[in-house]
């Protein structure tokens, strides 16, 4: 059975796969980070590591065998490992305070708005990554960066 107290019920054991990498493999360690962190970061991984991460969807393109794109994977695990380290050292308490909002609410974005606008500016003070969402309307003002929240059915009702 578990160790862990509570999750008899999910062994820890069945999803460890105990088989080593081949040698060919390089040795890049985990990201270590919990979900909210990568959300609350997610564009300026997407800014830093932009080249990595290309090569990397191109190679899965190209083959779908996962032992095909260990390199490319590799780049980007060490690239997001490197903006991860540099945001600790520059934007420490703005990327603390928005990730444990995200934490708090559930990974609701509209919740942490407040958090996140201080993080973005010192994103883009320190880094020169300004946040921009794909297929967001050029006219007005950027979901992010409204002062004003609107809660409400956001769905056509026909």
């Amino acid at each position: 059975m578990s160790n862990r107290p509570g999750y008899d019920h999910q062994p820890y054991e069945e999803w460890v796969d105990p088989t080593p990498p081949p040698a060919k493999v390089a040795d890049v360690p985990n990201v270590g980070a919990t979900s909210a962190i990568l959300a609350s970061t997610a564009f300026a991984l997407g800014a830093h590591c932009k080249e990595y991460n290309e090569d990397f969807m191109l190679c899965k393109a190209e083959d779908e065998n996962p032992a095909h794109c260990l390199k490319e994977g590799a780049r980007v695990t060490r690239c997001s490992i490197d903006l991860l380290t540099k945001l600790r050292e520059r934007c420490h308490k703005q990327l603390t305070a928005h990730w444990n909002c995200l934490e708090l609410n559930n990974h609701e974005l509209y919740s942490c708005r407040p958090e996140e606008q201080p993080l973005n500016e010192c994103i883009f003070k320190n880094f020169g990554y300004k946040k921009q969402v794909p297929g967001a309307p050029k006219t007005g003002t950027p979901v992010h960066e409204q002062t004003k929240r609107y809660f409400g059915n956001s769905r056509n009702t026909f």
